[in-house]
């Protein structure tokens, strides 16, 4: 066995409270120091924590016990900071690290400047969020911060040894390490910790006063009990926190102060709207920051969730099925059915991340909106102008079609907005909807090559505009239409080819007229919007992958049922027949002025074709799993004038050349589009599906014809447009596997 060298030679804790001996407990169990010294003022808790084993020595003063020591933990209260500080100092080795473990971080990083006289790059300032209702060396547990976050505000001049060691230090205890601004991390604690512990004070302590005192505390429920639990933390400590961290909390409880008083003006007033938007804003937005970022909640650059897909080949596909509502209708009925006046009702609503983002969005903008349960959602409009401004960046997660329809409508309201998103959103491009934007009179603000956060100023007036878009894009012409509400006069769009069309359907439903006239699209500013009824039909782009599957895979059968085939939607289904598939269309009605039908597929050899470029714009989204089909079909296959395909979530022709590359299979990359010979043999492999959901379930299809398992990596990202996809391949026969949290 080799021998694992312990990080530091000798760590020196100063306080052995819970927090500093727990650390001391969890440094000499994990081996990660070759000494271990502790002090404290309080003799009796110094003797007890050598005497319990917590530490292997005992110093007689806070310098005796960083001599030598090449990392020192302050585990002191945050009061105390700047005269353990002047009591050490000379005693410091030059090199050492200095952390600490407190519950506000710029006060500490002020007490090293004022007694150092500068922020050594050594300094890296630490919190743990991790405590217990019980205190002193006897209850010191090595296990304390296990599966806990520890949030740790570097300086950007940090010395990166230091911050690796100390990083490595936490997670050698099981912590979860996140990394944030000093001043940030007071913003933060100061309304999730600081505020709920100054409320659980105050509360005690008015109803303790009360003269029914015994019976509230007797009959109090468990919500009660465990709000209140935390007023039974250190009052000392306590004091010191919220002086030390003065400016962020009082700015959080003049806000919260602001809230309170508007639910006690509503009480009284009998409004029971105004309350029953906030308690479904408040419990709908728990639930979405919950799931979207699932234990993350002190991150600002968020670390990606790892969700493995593994693969096996099988045999036929078989069954009858619904695939979830069409992302692309569920965003749009939420944008507008907030923007009506009156209630929209929408069944069929796509419960994925991307169409949930848009709803607390709308949330965050003053909207009630109640669900989604199964697929219904009831949003109550606030009309053209009644929008709120947001508190802060209204965050859409991996959904590039959010933030672009977003940046129209927002452009013209009349507060500044912040469009953010997660790693791969930012990544996408946004000039080509800010700058025509922009000439409609808009003032948006983006990051280095046009990439968001995209900063929209309010209160602009917009006058409509024509433009031609060089490339075909939905998202671009539903972006200006959406914009052009607003707009003084008229705006109009041309399109060089087809693209779907849900915007100007929908708006027709809600009541606007959309005027269109051989590939131009217009509307007319300051009309309204009237509440609707809205049945979302299945995804067509979420059946593409079941349509693809039962096309290659021997002895298949499946019928989808009540799929969305809006005549721009339908290239898939059109290119896949011209390949020779067995696809058959019954049922055919439409459904609030969409078209939806079943649709049967059986297994037929395919052929490779030259696909038509008129389809291309038709089948955008559905290309990844058309290269599958065209892997196993004779012949071969070219695809052009799909240049859109290179900024979608990820460089999809590239992407899925890579994959296919991986699993033994050979193409030819054009700027435009590639080049496939059907009929090469595919093995298994390892495929980096690069964040996009659509990269990760082809290939998922692509191992019923594989010769071994495909492991397909990073896949998280399909929750945002087909939750259930596992579930659901693995019920017509696809053998699949997800690995991984969700």
């Amino acid at each position: 066995m080799p021998v694992v060298q312990p990080l530091f030679q000798r760590v020196a804790i100063i306080g052995l409270g819970l927090i500093g001996g727990s650390l001391a407990a969890a440094l000499r169990e994990n081996k990660l120091a070759e000494e271990v010294v502790g002090f404290d003022t309080r003799a009796d808790e110094l003797a007890l924590g050598v005497e319990l084993g917590v530490i292997d020595s005992a110093a007689e003063s806070a310098a005796q016990a960083v001599s030598g020591a090449d990392l020192v933990v302050l585990a002191v209260p945050v009061k105390a900071t700047q005269s353990v500080l002047r009591e050490i100092q000379p005693a410091l080795n030059g090199d050492a690290i200095i952390t600490d473990v407190g519950s506000t971080k710029s006060g500490f990083v002020n007490d090293v400047r004022a007694v150092l006289g500068h922020l050594p790059a050594t300094v890296i300032p630490g919190h743990p969020i991790a405590g217990s209702e019980k205190s002193g060396i006897r209850a010191a547990n090595s296990q304390l911060f296990a599966k806990h976050k520890v949030i740790l505000t570097p300086a950007d001049d940090a010395c990166p040894q230091a911050l690796g060691k100390v990083t490595a230090m936490w997670r050698a205890c099981d912590a979860n390490v996140l990394t944030m601004a000093a001043e940030h991390h007071d913003e933060v604690l100061a309304a999730t910790s600081h505020l709920p512990h100054l409320i659980a004070f105050s509360l005690v302590d008015t109803l303790a006063g009360d003269d029914q005192n015994m019976d509230i505390f007797r009959y109090a429920a468990g919500g009660f009990r465990d709000f209140t639990r935390i007023a039974a933390s250190d009052p000392v400590m306590w004091r010191d926190i919220f002086l030390s961290n003065r400016d962020a909390v009082l700015h959080t409880i003049d806000r919260f102060t602001q809230d309170l008083d508007q639910l006690r003006s509503a009480i009284a007033d009998q409004d029971g709207d105004t309350l029953l938007r906030v308690f479904t804003r408040a419990r709908a937005a728990r639930e979405h920051f919950s799931k979207m970022l699932s234990g993350q909640a002190y991150v600002t650059n968020n670390t990606e969730h790892q969700v493995t897909f593994r693969a096996q080949p099988a045999g036929p596909i078989v069954g009858d099925i619904r695939v979830p509502g069409d992302k692309s209708m569920s965003h749009r009925s939420i944008m507008l059915g907030a923007l009506a006046e009156g209630i929209t009702e929408v069944n069929g609503f796509l419960e994925g991340e991307d169409s949930l983002a848009t709803v607390q969005a709308f949330r965050d903008m003053g909207v009630t909106i109640e669900g989604p349960s199964n697929g219904f959602v009831r949003i109550h409009g606030v009309g053209m102008n009644g929008l709120q401004a947001p508190r802060g960046p209204i965050y859409l997660g991996n959904s590039g079609t959010g933030m672009r329809l977003f940046s129209g409508l927002l452009a013209a309201q009349a507060f500044d907005s912040e469009l953010v998103g997660d790693a791969s959103l930012t990544k996408r491009p946004m000039s080509r909807v800010a700058d025509p934007l922009r000439a409609m009179g808009a003032v948006i603000d983006t990051a280095e090559g046009g990439r968001p956060p995209l900063k929209i100023r309010g209160s602009q007036l917009l006058t409509g505009i024509h433009y031609d878009m060089p490339v075909a894009s939905a998202q671009v012409k539903s972006c200006l239409l959406l914009a052009g509400l607003y707009a003084d006069g008229v705006t109009s769009v041309t399109e060089p080819a087809p693209t779907r069309d849900h915007t100007e359907r929908m708006l027709e439903g809600f009541g606007y007229h959309v005027y269109r006239n051989d590939g131009t699209s217009s509307v007319s500013g300051g009309g309204k919007l009237v509440a609707c009824n809205i049945d979302v039909p299945a995804d067509i782009s979420s059946a593409a992958f079941f349509l693809v599957a039962g096309s290659i895979a021997p002895g298949s059968d499946l019928t989808l049922r009540h799929v969305g085939m809006n005549p721009t939607r339908v290239g898939v289904i059109n290119i896949l027949r011209l390949m020779g598939a067995s696809i058959d269309v019954s049922n055919e009605r439409a459904i609030g002025g969409e078209p939806v039908a079943d649709v049967r597929v059986r297994y037929a050899p395919l052929k490779g074709i030259d696909i038509p470029e008129r389809e291309v714009p038709l089948a955008i989204d559905e290309f990844p799993v058309l290269f599958i089909a065209a892997t196993f079909a004779e012949g071969r296959t070219t695809l052009r004038g799909a240049e859109e395909l290179r900024v979608k979530e990820s460089d999809r022709i590239q992407a899925m050349a890579d994959g296919l590359a991986a699993v033994g299979v050979k193409t030819t990359v054009i700027p435009d589009g590639i080049i496939i010979d059907g009929g090469q043999s595919m093995t298994g492999g390892i495929v980096n599906s690069h964040g996009d959901h659509r990269i990760a379930m082809s290939f998922a299809v692509a191992s019923l014809r594989a010769q071994g398992e495909i492991v397909i990596n990073d896949c998280a990202n399909v929750a945002t447009s087909f939750p259930g996809f596992v579930e659901l391949a693995q019920q017509v026969g696809m053998n699949i596997q997800s690995q991984g949290d969700v």
